[in-house]
C-alpha cells in the first residue's frame, strides 16, 4: 500500500459493514501509516461495495472514514460505489452498478493522472 498510487477496497456487506478481514486491514494499515508519517497521505482511494440488499451505505462509509483519516483522496462516482446481488458474480447482472464502477474507474485515473502529470 506505501508504494501504490491508487487503492481500490472492496468488501461484501453481510451485517450493515465491511468483513471482519476488511476492517482488520483497515485498522492495522491505518496505525501503521500514522506511525510511519503518514504514508498513505494524497494517494487516491476508492472503495466498492457488493451487497445483497442494504447496509452498503455504512460498509462504504467505513471504507471512505479510513481513506479520510489517513489524508487520502477519495474519487466520487455516479452513484455511491455499489453493486447488488446475492451469489458470487450476481453484480455482474446490476446495470447501474456496473455503470457505477465504470464510471468510479474512469474518474479514478483521471485523477491519477492529473496527481502524477
Amino acid at each position: 500500500m506505501a508504494e501504490a498510487d491508487g487503492i481500490l477496497l472492496g468488501s461484501p456487506v453481510y451485517f450493515s459493514d465491511v468483513t471482519a478481514g476488511m476492517k482488520a486491514l483497515i485498522e492495522r494499515s491505518g496505525f501503521v501509516s500514522r506511525a510511519n508519517g503518514n504514508v498513505l497521505r494524497r494517494k487516491v482511494g476508492a472503495g466498492v461495495i457488493a451487497v445483497r440488499r442494504a447496509g452498503s451505505n455504512h460498509a462504504l462509509s467505513s471504507i471512505n472514514f479510513f481513506f479520510l483519516i489517513t489524508q487520502m483522496i477519495v474519487p466520487g462516482s455516479s452513484y455511491w460505489n455499489m453493486a447488488i446481488g446475492r451469489h458470487p458474480g450476481d453484480v455482474l447482472a446490476d446495470e447501474e452498478g456496473m455503470q457505477t464502477m465504470k464510471t468510479l474507474g474512469e474518474n479514478m485515473a483521471w485523477l491519477l493522472q492529473k496527481i502524477h502529470a
